[in-house]
C-alpha cells in the first residue's frame, strides 16, 4: 500500500466529504484516514457513510473528545505504519491546503530523495490568502522565532501540510512526542531532522477556511513559543535514533 492522508477533524461536516472526493479524484490513488474527535456535528457519520462506498480506500478512527491535533496524528501514524503504507500525509480538512498539491508533496519524497516534504507558506515570500493581516504577521515572525531558537533552516515550521517517508515515522520515537497543538508540526520537523532525515520545502498557496470555524487560538500559539525553548533544551541531553540507510 503506497500513499495513506491523515485528516483530523472536529466539527467539519461542511467539507469532509467534498475533500475527500477530490483527494480520491486525483490521478494517483490516495487512500484517507479520518480522525474524529467526537464530532457533535456529525462529521463521523458522514465519513462512516462514505466507507460503504470506499471500503478499500478510506478509514476512521473516532475518539472520545477534543484529544488535540498532536495526538490525532500520532493514533493515524501508527495505524499508517501497521497497515505498511510507505507515505504518509498530513492534510486539513477545511481546504486550506489545496489536495492537489499532495502530488507535489509525493513527488518530492518519491523522486526527489526527500524523506519530508512541507508544504510550505513561506518558501516563495508569503503565500497566504484570506488571512487578517495580523495572523499573517504573528504566523510569520512565529517562524522565524522557532528557526532561530533551533537552528533549523526550515521556513514554514508549523506548517501541517506534509509527506513522510513510512521510514521517518517509524525511527521517531513517536511516544516521546509531547506537544498536542501547533508545536506538535514543529516538534516532529525538528526530530525529523536530528535523526538525519532529508526535510525539504515545497511552495503551497494556503487558502483560510471559507466552511466552518477555525480551531487557533491564543493557548495554542503559546504552547508553541515556549514549546520550541523546551525542544532546544531537551535536544541538548536526548539521543536521537538514527536514520537508517535502506
Amino acid at each position: 500500500m503506497e500513499r495513506l492522508v491523515i485528516i483530523p477533524t472536529y466539527n467539519e461536516k461542511e467539507n469532509i466529504e467534498n475533500i475527500i472526493n477530490v483527494v480520491f479524484d486525483l490521478p494517483i490513488e490516495f487512500h484517507v484516514l479520518v480522525i474524529d474527535d467526537g464530532s457533535p456535528d456529525g462529521t463521523a457519520d458522514i465519513v462512516k457513510r462514505m466507507i460503504s462506498m470506499h471500503p478499500q480506500r478510506l478509514f476512521i478512527i473516532e475518539r472520545q473528545g477534543k484529544q488535540g491535533l498532536g495526538t490525532a496524528y500520532i493514533a493515524g501514524f501508527k495505524w499508517a505504519i501497521e497497515h505498511q503504507y510507505n507515505y504518509i500525509f498530513e492534510m486539513d480538512a477545511d481546504f486550506s491546503h489545496n489536495p492537489q498539491d499532495l502530488l507535489k508533496l509525493y513527488g518530492a519524497c518519491a523522486n526527489e530523495g526527500a524523506d519530508v516534504a512541507i508544504g510550505s507558506r513561506y518558501i516563495t515570500g508569503v503565500n497566504v490568502v484570506n488571512w487578517p493581516m495580523g495572523r499573517v504577521l504573528m504566523s510569520y515572525f512565529a517562524s522565524k522565532y522557532v528557526r532561530t531558537v533551533l537552528g533549523i533552516k526550515i521556513k514554514d515550521t508549523t506548517a501541517g501540510f506534509v509527506c513522510y517517508r513510512r521510514q521517518v515515522l517509524e525511527t521517531i520515537e513517536l511516544d516521546k512526542i509531547r506537544f498536542k497543538g501547533y508545536a506538535f508540526q514543529i516538534e516532529m520537523k525538528f526530530t525529523a531532522i536530528k535523526c538525519g532525515f532529508k526535510v525539504t520545502e515545497v511552495p503551497i498557496i494556503f487558502i483560510n477556511r471559507v466552511l466552518g470555524t477555525s480551531k487557533m487560538s491564543g493557548g495554542i500559539f503559546s504552547e508553541a513559543l515556549l514549546g520550541v525553548v523546551r525542544l532546544k533544551i531537551d535536544s541538548w541531553f536526548r539521543k536521537y535514533p538514527k536514520k537508517q540507510l535502506q
